[in-house]
């Protein structure tokens, strides 16, 4: 899993007719701390609902194809998870 922030909506006119009706969200992975992981970017599917500039969890690879609705799509990365917070503890 991925802890991510959306950056911003990805809008596709011509698609997959399976991929009709999803919202395609532009997210950037984060660090623990919340700081941007790189400059790598990436487009996943959102099935929560998830909005501008929220953290997510994201899964990749066939875990995405596992999410709630999108069992034998054609998606590389879906949106799961809301995040509420992260709290890490250091023994």
């Amino acid at each position: 899993m991925i802890i991510a922030r959306i950056l911003g909506t990805v809008v596709s006119t011509q698609k997959d007719g399976r991929l009709q009706g999803r919202k395609l969200m532009l997210v950037r992975p984060l660090n623990l701390d919340g700081t941007d992981a790189g400059n790598s970017y990436f487009v996943a599917v959102d099935t929560v609902g998830a909005g501008f500039h929220e953290r997510v969890l994201v899964v990749a690879g066939s875990s995405a194809r596992l999410a709630e609705g999108l069992k034998d799509l054609p998606v590389d990365a879906a949106i799961v998870g809301i995040i509420d917070t992260v709290d890490i503890v250091d023994d």
